[in-house]
């Protein structure tokens, strides 16, 4: 039995890829949320994640030898590879680029991830298109192209979703989120993986969140003018 632990739906965008990838293939797991707290979180995260860090999945289906703790969406996303093949492509060329287009997405695209935070449930104007974002835009753009292009889509490596598309599925939410101008293809893709329905639950589930972290709230606050909110309980 797996336990996935993560943070608050409508931020945390390193939580969604395993929770997005295991839901969307049907690897059964025990949800465990932690919301953020405005100051620190490191302390009451700490006591299952030894990085003080979310996500951290465990997996205490060898109880007598002891639980398995991952840390890390990319060690989560190959330790599940082992036991549940689907998760990378089957053909060996697809999961070449599928592991680097995911290595690509884990250490970098800073830009995209500083002026546009993630918040599923607001739509935002960016005061500016710094040169680092749009040259961000401009590989993401090319990166999703050459995927579909290469391995004839829907997903980034073929016709199934694998871990590559867990890992941009939190791109979606912020091209969704700051209106980020990209090609009709990539956009198609976008729009694919924000109607999955492993996505439109996480979204739901984020819109009626009762927790505000003003934390995250002022990162965005300070990259843009919120035009809407669609959270619940605000």
């Amino acid at each position: 039995m797996y336990q996935l632990h993560i943070a608050n739906k409508n931020y945390s965008s390193w939580s969604l890829r395993p929770w997005v990838l295991m839901t969307e293939l049907g690897i059964a797991f025990e949800e465990q949320l932690h919301p953020f707290e405005a100051l620190s979180n490191f302390e009451k995260f700490r006591a299952f994640s030894p990085t003080g860090l979310v996500p951290c999945l465990l997996d205490l289906s060898n109880s007598q030898d002891g639980d398995t703790c991952v840390w890390d969406s990319l060690a989560i996303v190959e330790y599940l590879h082992e036991h549940h093949p689907s998760v990378w492509p089957a053909d060996a060329r697809a999961r070449a680029f599928a592991r680097s287009a995911a290595a690509e997405m884990h250490s970098g695209f800073t830009a995209l991830r500083n002026s546009c935070p993630m918040n599923c449930a607001v739509t935002v104007q960016l005061n500016e298109v710094p040169d680092a974002l749009q040259r961000d835009l401009n590989r993401l753009d090319e990166l999703w192209c050459q995927g579909l292009d290469n391995f004839g889509g829907p997903f980034l490596a073929g016709g199934q979703f694998t871990a590559v598309d867990a890992f941009y599925c939190p791109v979606a939410f912020r091209v969704q989120s700051y209106q980020l101008p990209l090609s009709d293809l990539a956009m198609a893709y976008s729009q694919t993986l924000l109607g999955l329905d492993s996505m439109q639950a996480w979204y739901q589930a984020g819109l009626q969140e009762p927790w505000i972290e003003e934390g995250h709230e002022d990162d965005i606050r300070a990259v843009g003018k919120v035009m809407e909110d669609k959270r619940t309980r605000v």
